[in-house]
This record gives C-alpha cells, structure tokens and sequence, in this order.
C-alpha cells in the first residue's frame, strides 16, 4: 500500500517529504536533460527506479548499474537481462579495489553502505556481509563518454568520485548526488575536500537540484559548506 501511495503522489508531481521532493526534481532532471543515446549510470542501484528513468529518457544508450546486495542484484540481473544496452554490476563502487565489511540493513535496505551511519530515529537491524569493491575507472570504458551519474551510497559519494575520477573529467557529466552529514562524515569527507574536486579537478559547477532545474547561480564553496552542517540541502547536481 505504501508502494502504491507513492507512485500515486509520483505521478500527480505531489511531494509530502523532502525525499519526496528530491525524487520529483530527479525525474525533472532527468527528463530535461537525457537525449535518446545518453549514456548513464546509476550507483546505487537499489530496485532500478532511477534506472527505468534513465532508459525511459534515454532509450539507445549504454547504461550501467552498480549494486552490491547480493538478492537485490540478483532482481536487477533479472529484470534486465533481455536489454543488452543494460550492465548490472554486484560491485560496490569506492577508491580502491578490493573486499569490504558491508552493513546490509535489513528493514531498511535503502540505508545500507560500507560504513555504519546514522539512521533517523529507526531501530536498524544490520547484517553484516562481504563485497567487492572496485573503481568506476577499472570498469567504464576509457573511450566512452558518460553523460549522467546518480550516486546515492550512504555516504560514500566522495570515494565514489575518486575512483571515478578519470571518467569524470573526460565526460564532465551531470552528476546526482548525495552529500550530508549522517552519513558522508562517517566517511571522513568535508565538504571543502568534495568541491574543489569538483570544480577544480573536474571542471564542474554545484548546485542544488531545484537550483539547478531553475539556472541559478551556482553555489560557492561557502553556500555548500552550509548546507552540509545545517542539514538544509543534502541533494546536490554537479554539471558543466
């Protein structure tokens, strides 16, 4: 039932949440700036939403799909072993290659990354299973150009970046990410650390998800910086 009222507000564009309303605006970004051959990823895959948007938007493109719980890539490999345009990977995507402890959240898969975080109140039950990590770099193609990354992986968004960081500066893509304290802090990542790799390394603006659909002024570091400490924003676009 809850499924059900979630698609319904979907569909109606009704957000009662602020998670509510960053999904409205990625399926926003998404049908906004996907073209038919847009080539995608998505980290963090979970049950595919994001990525039935990507392929509804961007039907001729690669796509690639990265998620480490065992039973929910085994889904992802199923529901899309009939689209050759379609790589699903069991990989957790992080700066080094390798195995990892990972807390597989069982009551809320949704909150399931390399490292413990906080949880919002929720009485977690964690199970606590080995995966393998690996870098976006070792696994896109080094002469293929991407045009959107989503990253949501509990906090570890910036080691994410890193060990992508050669197809970030090639593509320049749009990225999609999450970045907050509760969860990236955990990961030792500051908010300085994370915007200067991005604007500086990779060449790219930051932005916030309706700041960006509305073309405002990027955010400066300062801005950022805020919004990672007050909990204000914790959705962000990176993009050319």
């Amino acid at each position: 039932m809850k499924q059900l009222i979630k698609k319904i507000l979907a569909s109606l564009n009704i957000s009662l949440t602020r998670n509510q309303r960053y999904d409205a605006y990625t399926r926003l970004i998404l049908e906004t700036c996907l073209e038919p051959g847009s080539q995608c990823i998505d980290i963090g895959c979970h049950k595919g939403e994001i990525l039935d948007l990507m392929l509804k938007g961007a039907p001729e493109g690669r796509k690639f799909g990265f998620e480490p719980i065992p039973e929910l890539f085994e889904n992802l490999a199923l529901k899309y072993r009939h689209n050759p345009l379609v790589t699903i990977l069991p990989v957790a995507l992080y700066d080094s290659k390798g195995k990892t402890s990972f807390q597989h959240v069982l009551n809320a898969p949704a909150y399931s990354g390399i490292r413990q975080r906080k949880y919002d109140g929720k009485q977690v039950e964690i199970e606590q299973i080995t995966v393998e990590t690996d870098l976006l770099d070792s696994l896109i193609p080094e002469d293929m150009l991407i045009d959107l990354i989503k990253i949501d992986v509990e906090g570890a968004e910036f080691q994410v970046m890193r060990g992508g960081v050669r197809t970030i500066q090639r593509s320049r893509p749009i990225i999609i990410f999450e970045f907050g304290m509760g969860a990236a802090d955990f990961y030792g990542s500051e908010p300085r650390e994370l915007y200067q790799f991005l604007t500086t390394e990779c060449k790219l603006s930051v932005s916030t998800l309706k700041g960006f659909l509305d073309h405002t002024r990027p955010l400066s570091e300062a801005v950022f910086k805020n919004y990672f400490e007050n909990g204000k924003e914790y959705y962000f676009v990176a993009h050319p």
